[in-house]
């Protein structure tokens, strides 16, 4: 298929045909997600899109990635499981985009996968449960947050619970919502599904191990550049979003997203967790332990480390107002595009 047909198929429009408006479609998708959450039930009968990637990666980990082969070998395979992950997303994507424009209705089975694959419910429900958990203990504080992050929770106190799960509720947004969203507005489904392929394998096989140092380099480093404009989106939308929050700081917010984002041992991370630590005046990162390691990392923030329950709650007012702010700019071109001519 030529690229300018792929484009036109990917914004609802072949040979003149309007399918059900893309952005319209995302919208609902959206308010879709923020009110039913993990629609989990259903995926009991079916597999989920994403454990479907997992599953394909896991296979291509398992073929390709044997400890006897050398480091360049392994980085050579693991590019190799790249481009057959991306093209098998890419495959579908077209696949229900032209299902969507060209079936009566398929728009319904481009709706449910959208809304499958945006995670923002889902990461608000963990992170409020966090809250909840520190509420009633410390031990079930580090189950509730043992979910959500890839750090030991046995070695945290009251406060690296609630950093941990404000960290995870700054950095996922964009993961789980901003960065599908901005890939789906630019290629409609095959942008956002290639994303989350992406995504998949960074959070699989993207790790700095001697297992994946090598192998997932690509897959970390394709992460990284399709991540590279929505952190940044993300983080401003939490500066916006802080105006809304009672006593946040939105120039406080700005001014720390610029100086310390890059403290963070993420090139993506540190905008959008930086702008909530200047917004509620708290520090985030620091030292933590991984796995039986100590990463020594800069604080990020010039506020209190001793966050609490208080803060995690502040934090899900500012990630929803947050998510709002989402909303609306791709309500905002869908606007544009209406009033434009014909």
């Amino acid at each position: 298929m030529p690229a300018h047909s792929l484009l036109m198929l990917s914004f609802g429009m072949v040979d003149g045909e309007q399918g059900f408006d893309p952005l319209i479609l995302l919208i609902v998708a959206l308010f879709l997600d923020a009110y039913l959450g993990d629609t989990r039930m259903i995926f009991r009968v079916i597999k989920h899109p994403v454990e479907a990637i997992g599953a394909m990666v896991g296979f291509l980990d398992r073929k390709l990635n044997r400890e006897r082969r050398g480091e360049m070998d392994r980085a050579v395979r693991g590019a190799l499981a790249v481009v057959v992950v991306v093209t098998v997303a890419l495959l579908a994507g077209v696949a229900v985009a032209w299902l969507s424009l060209n079936h009566e209705w398929g728009w319904i089975i481009e709706l449910f996968l959208v809304t499958t694959l945006l995670a923002g419910r889902s990461l608000f429900d963990h992170v409020k449960a966090v809250a909840r958990g520190l509420g009633e203990s410390l031990e079930e504080g580090r189950e509730a947050v043992s979910h959500i992050v890839g750090r030991d929770p046995a070695q945290l106190d009251e406060h690296g619970v609630a950093r941990a799960a404000i960290e995870s509720a700054a950095e996922n947004l964009c993961d789980g919502v901003v960065a599908p969203v901005f890939w789906y507005v630019l290629f409609g489904f095959p942008g956002l599904i290639i994303y989350k392929a992406v995504n998949t394998m960074d959070s699989m096989i993207g790790h700095r191990n001697a297992k994946y140092r090598a192998f997932g380099m690509t897959a970390a480093r394709l992460d990284d550049v399709l991540n590279l404009i929505p952190a940044r989106l993300t983080g401003l939308f939490f500066v916006m979003g802080a105006l809304f929050v009672p006593n946040a700081r939105p120039l406080a917010a700005l001014k720390v997203m610029l100086r310390d984002s890059g403290k963070h041992r993420s090139m993506n991370a540190g905008w959008p967790e930086a702008a909530v630590a200047g917004a509620l005046d708290i520090a985030l990162a620091g030292p933590r332990r991984y796995s039986g390691r100590v990463v020594d990392d800069a604080w990020i923030g010039d506020g209190t480390a001793q966050v609490t329950i208080k803060h995690i709650n502040l934090t899900l007012y500012l990630y929803t107002i947050t998510a709002l702010i989402n909303v609306m700019w791709v309500g905002a071109i869908a606007v544009i595009r209406f009033s434009l001519p014909v």
